[in-house]
């Protein structure tokens, strides 16, 4: 059984939707062990508390600096033996010292199709934003491996969608997020399966 951690910064819905994959089996092998934020009133946090799932907060506040916050963490999620850790609106970089010591081993999900609308700045709604404005048909989202650059990690999967009628950043976000959903409980549940091979900067997906 493989222990996943979950790490939030907002309301938490990739998470719900992890959990929900879980409790209906479509997440055979693994378990969410404990939900983690950087953001004491996150949503994710009620999320976890509603579940019985252990969650964890640390004040950035308390710490010297980013390294030494990320050692903090890194040191906890060892201590748990934590075999996966999902970004789920993570909002802090993480820094090189925690994602080598968890290489291969960390996902986020974006909602574009990467190398496409990814890097600095690109989250949330301005993802959404740029699509738009480029006049994009096509959208969708990215599962990827986490590395130290923005959104460069070796990509796992990806489900496009029709940008349709949608006219507002917020619209598009709603349909994505469906996708989004999907999208990450599939990659988790193959990670958990063992089917997930990294090879450099490519990831191969094992029948």
């Amino acid at each position: 059984m493989k222990r996943i951690a979950v790490f939030a910064s907002g309301g938490g819905t990739n998470l719900q939707a992890l959990i929900d994959a879980v409790d209906k089996g479509e997440i055979k092998n693994g378990k969410i062990e404990i939900v983690f934020s950087n953001k004491a009133d996150a949503f994710a946090l009620e999320r976890a508390k509603k579940q019985g799932i252990p969650s964890l907060y640390l004040n950035p506040k308390d710490f010297k600096d980013r390294q030494a916050y990320d050692k903090e963490l890194a040191d906890k999620m060892n201590s748990m033996k934590i075999d996966l850790v999902c970004l789920a609106g993570y909002m802090k970089i993480l820094t090189g010292g925690f994602i080598n010591n968890f290489n291969g081993k960390i996902m986020n999900i974006h909602p574009a199709l990467l190398p496409a609308f990814g890097g600095e700045g690109m989250y949330g709604l301005h993802v959404h934003e740029a699509v738009l404005a480029h006049g994009d048909k096509i959208t969708g989202c990215t599962v990827h491996f986490v590395d130290c650059g923005t959104d460069t990690g070796p990509v796992i999967l990806q489900k496009k969608m029709d940008v349709g009628n949608a006219k507002t950043p917020e619209e598009l976000q709603k349909k994505v997020l469906v996708y989004e959903h999907a999208a990450y409980k599939e990659a988790v549940e193959l990670f958990c399966a063992d089917k997930l091979v990294l090879e450099g900067n490519e990831v191969k997906v094992l029948k």
